[in-house]
């Protein structure tokens, strides 16, 4: 299997047949936090999951890690989306009390609702960075409560320039896509680039496993390490901007 969207550090201990064209959970941590805290100067976060997730479990336990070893500390605040009597504004109040001035808010797609919810209630008041379950439509609808929201992802149209993919995408889709089209794109890739080398199954996974196996796609040069991670898995940050002269926002790379 190759998964296109599932970050889950826990994905590569499954077995030696599971591999991802997404990046892990540990590689968005260390990008999020070196930036949230080296060039945005941000020093004690908030960090809101649901916690009934496994992936945002893992998304919790890598950025509390990612987050101290860059310098920064975590706010004792616990933000569970998930709990029954939760409460978006009680949470943002007590942690801008005790002094908070960031929120990492990782989620599945299924809780992008509660956790724009959480957005909409900060106002503001703290910086926010989100996964990149949050890069869709639906976030971008949420008119001025999440201006300023910056949200990583391993791809977006602009993020490689001379690839034509994003119009290849946009004609057979018209509209334009995300980076889970994308990564699906170069899971396909890299599987008919390996039958192309075998035709037998169990032959496959030693052929996705090869130092020399490579193909382009959607999001760059597709190389598989031991674990099944995908190597030098690209990382962006995007940030959510209002159009000039529109009440509409849109996804504004930021450069590194």
């Amino acid at each position: 299997m190759i998964s296109p969207t599932s970050y889950a550090q826990n994905l590569t201990s499954i077995g030696n047949y599971i591999f991802r064209t997404a990046p892990n959970v540990k590689s968005i941590a260390d990008s999020v936090s070196n930036y949230a805290i080296t060039r945005a100067g941000k020093t004690n976060f908030l960090i809101c999951v649901d916690y009934q997730g496994m992936d945002n479990q893992s998304f919790n336990n890598e950025f509390v890690k990612a987050i101290k070893a860059a310098g920064g500390q975590i706010n004792s605040i616990e933000c569970d989306i998930s709990a029954r009597d939760f409460n978006p504004s009680a949470v943002i109040s007590q942690a801008v009390r005790s002094r908070a001035n960031a929120l990492v808010l990782g989620l599945y797609v299924d809780k992008i609702k509660q956790g724009l919810a959480v957005v909409q209630s900060n106002q503001g008041q703290l910086t926010v960075f989100g996964s990149p379950t949050l890069f869709t439509d639906e976030t971008l609808k949420q008119g001025g409560g999440i201006n300023g929201l910056i949200i990583s992802a391993p791809w977006y149209p602009a993020a490689f320039p001379n690839n034509i993919f994003p119009q290849k995408a946009q004609k057979l889709w018209g509209a334009t896509v995300n980076w889970r089209t994308a990564t699906a794109y170069d899971a396909t890739l890299a599987i008919i680039a390996g039958l192309q080398r075998t035709n037998k199954r169990d032959e496959l996974q030693k052929v996705l496993h090869s130092p020399d196996f490579s193909v382009d796609g959607a999001t760059g040069k597709i190389q598989f390490l031991a674990s099944g991670d995908r190597k030098d898995n690209p990382i962006f940050l995007v940030k959510v901007q209002q159009k000039p002269g529109t009440d509409t926002y849109e996804f504004v790379p930021i450069q590194p």
